[in-house]
């Protein structure tokens, strides 16, 4: 019985920046890996930022030294820190935790960038 809930997501100007928040339901220790993937109209859902049990954290290059992601464990929570969003971030976007060999999906925040 996992669940993510994500949170933080909403409609900012070009340049600014949101705060999306996945808590889960377990400790985030337990999990292998966990990210964020977000999907546009008419796209493919697309890996934007994931961390790994052993540390290591990958972006997409579209949102290298823009975005972040982190966690906060005593939270139970992963976060990923957007600045300087274009429109073309525009999405919804979904936090993910695998615990092998199963995989957890929120159910997604859109997040709208105006021009």
């Amino acid at each position: 019985q996992v669940q993510l809930v994500e949170s933080g997501g909403g409609l900012v100007q070009a340049g600014g920046s949101l705060r999306l928040s996945c808590a889960a339901s377990g400790s985030i220790f337990r999990f292998n890996g966990m990210g964020w993937h977000r999907q546009a109209p008419g796209k493919q859902r697309e890996l934007v930022a994931g961390i790994t049990s052993d540390g290591r954290i990958n972006y997409a290059d579209s949102v290298k030294g823009r975005f972040t992601i982190s966690g906060d464990n005593a939270k139970n929570t992963v976060y990923l820190q957007m600045n300087s969003l274009k429109p073309e971030d525009t999405a919804v976007y979904y936090c993910r935790a695998d615990r092998t060999p199963l995989r957890y999906w929120g159910q997604g925040t859109q997040v709208t960038v105006s021009s």
